[in-house]
């Protein structure tokens, strides 16, 4: 059966190492959205791969990995992070990395941009990287953006940038920014396009061909349901569908059932502005921070931290239709007394069982929290349930409870196989 990897929180649950592992058993791995934005960790053997555009599978041998057409991709960033890896010994080739034809792309105007319309919003920053992967996709939806397949036909391409550039020049004239010139973004794009274009495939005729032959598929999201643009925390949102619906979106392979595992840590984070109803702002926090390693990936920015939230969690299962449950980072818990898990809200003498759209509600609501000892005692390598510590397994459980989906996999390390399966469908 395929499988779908999906984050339920804000993103940086650990998918990376998650995917990395069922790619073991995985034919083909593919993105599904988003852009160089997302930010997956492996580590394999003591050696750190740090992944933002390319399928976390692409370290394996043997293995398709795809980039399919929900993500938008920064050229220049794709051929660098190919480069990081050639030098790390990864061998990639057009035969085991495609880029669908209808991608869309990043130009640095998109860069540019973001950072420029979020330094005029001031306090009210939605806390984007500044990557141009939201105004990327403003263009895809206004139907001017530029795909990888006009990279292949150069006067197409010519009539395709003026469009753009139309657009853009203007609202950058009313930033107070120079024009762009024609000329330098073709150049830009035609040196760049040699290296690109052996990698581009119908993506969505591959994927059937492979479906058929009986190829198991591994799905990768990015960022986290929390995020997703529809149903996350919105305005502070990605600007991609991130739930399991969208993964045949982003490919286009037809409708087909897979195991769908949503990766949630033990704790919550999140990472820029907006709302979070856990966020220890104390020494707690800072702990959890620190024994965490809760630096962003992509931007290396510190990451807020804070208790488990229950209702989040199943908000997220809920959105997903979530299978099964990859708990992780279990052992960043191990030196509390007792933890806190989010069991419900309250606000104005209401409560609440789920997680409003309300903007202004959200950043008024209390959590309501139930209390679990601690288990004081180490949980990092431990490699089946019940060599875990009692207090920690009690945790585990309720976590299962309350979210009301099974726990299918722990993690008590960074690496690979310091994990515990307890669902034998993956």
């Amino acid at each position: 059966m395929n499988i779908t990897i999906i984050g339920t929180q804000w993103g940086d649950e650990g998918k990376g190492k998650v995917v990395d592992l069922l790619a073991e058993s995985a034919d083909v791995i593919v993105r599904f959205q988003g852009g160089h934005n997302a930010g997956h960790t492996l580590v394999i053997n003591g050696v750190v791969y740090k992944l933002s555009l390319l399928p976390s599978g692409i370290v394996r041998p043997g293995k398709i990995s795809v980039i399919g057409n929900g993500v938008v991709i920064d050229p220049e960033h794709l051929i660098k992070e190919m480069g990081q890896l050639a030098e790390k010994g990864i061998k990639i080739n057009p035969d085991n990395l495609y880029i669908a034809d209808n991608c869309c792309l990043i130009l640095p105007l998109h860069s540019e941009l973001d950072r420029a319309l979020e330094e005029a919003k001031g306090v009210n920053k939605i806390g984007t990287t500044g990557r141009g992967i939201g105004p990327a996709y403003e263009d895809k939806v206004a139907r001017r953006a530029i795909r990888v397949s006009d990279l292949k036909n150069p006067e197409y391409l010519k009539e395709r940038l003026e469009n753009l550039l139309v657009y853009h020049n203007a609202l950058r004239r009313g930033l107070g920014q120079p024009e762009i010139k024609l000329n330098d973004v073709l150049k830009f794009l035609t040196d760049l396009a040699p290296k690109i274009t052996p990698f581009i495939k119908p993506v969505w005729y591959e994927l059937d061909k492979l479906q058929t032959a009986g190829k198991k598929i591994l799905f990768e999201g990015a960022q986290g349901t929390l995020l997703d643009v529809d149903h996350g925390t919105y305005p502070f949102v990605t600007s991609s569908n991130t739930i399991a619906a969208q993964a045949q979106a982003g490919c286009g392979l037809g409708y087909t059932k897979s195991y769908k595992l949503g990766i949630t840590k033990a704790y919550t984070t999140r990472v820029g502005s907006g709302p979070f109803p856990t966020e220890l702002e104390n020494e707690i926090g800072q702990h959890i921070q620190k024994k965490g390693h809760e630096f962003g990936t992509v931007t290396s920015r510190i990451r807020r931290c804070g208790w488990f939230d229950a209702v989040l969690v199943r908000q997220a299962c809920k959105l997903n239709g979530i299978d099964g449950i990859a708990l992780m980072k279990l052992d960043v818990l191990e030196e509390l007394d007792s933890l806190k898990i989010c069991v419900g809200y309250e606000l104005d003498g209401k409560k609440f069982d789920y997680f409003p759209a309300c903007p202004q509600a959200q950043t008024r609501i209390k959590p309501i929290y139930e209390e679990i000892a601690g288990w004081k005692s180490t949980t990092a390598g431990v490699r089946k349930f019940d060599d875990l510590p009692v207090n920690a397994q009690k945790y585990v459980k309720r976590l299962e409870e309350l979210v009301g989906v099974k726990i299918a996999l722990i993690s008590t390390s960074p690496e690979r196989d310091d994990s515990i399966i307890l669902d034998n469908k993956l």
